[in-house]
């Protein structure tokens, strides 16, 4: 039987999505996520942050960028990757990121037409009119 690498997480995006587009037309997108917990910490309510990266590919990469916003409430699922790169002196580094598989806008209704009507007054263009009724990706 083979293994499952499968990650849920619901956290707010800590700044907007970067898009990138490789050789080949292929776009990526990243941004970190935080996760956060409450638990009790002799008689206080201690809050506990954890930083996610997040990475989408492709269409999911388009559609993030379009969509979601620093501060934004998102639920992803995806997988846990481990790679590693050179940084500029030459040392190998490792890096563990969730790649996207989909992701759901959390929220209000009213949470998104903020934006749009800041998105629309900067420069002409409405987003959350293009949104499917149902927000997943």
């Amino acid at each position: 039987m083979s293994g499952i690498n499968k990650v849920i997480l619901v956290g707010h995006l800590g700044k907007d999505p970067e898009i990138r587009n490789l050789e080949g037309g292929v776009s990526v997108t990243s941004f970190p996520l935080a996760t956060s917990e409450t638990f009790n910490k002799d008689g206080r309510k201690v809050e506990q942050t954890e930083w996610h990266n997040i990475v989408m590919w492709r269409g999911l990469a388009e559609i993030a960028a379009k969509f979601l916003s620093k501060g934004k409430l998102v639920y992803i699922e995806g997988k846990l990757r481990t790679r590693s790169f050179e940084d500029k002196e030459g040392v190998k580094k490792y890096t563990t990121e969730i790649v996207a598989e989909n992701f759901t806008m959390l929220g209000r209704k009213s949470d998104f037409d903020a934006d749009t009507q800041k998105t629309s007054s900067r420069n002409g263009e409405s987003f959350v009119d293009d949104l499917p009724d149902e927000g997943n990706y």
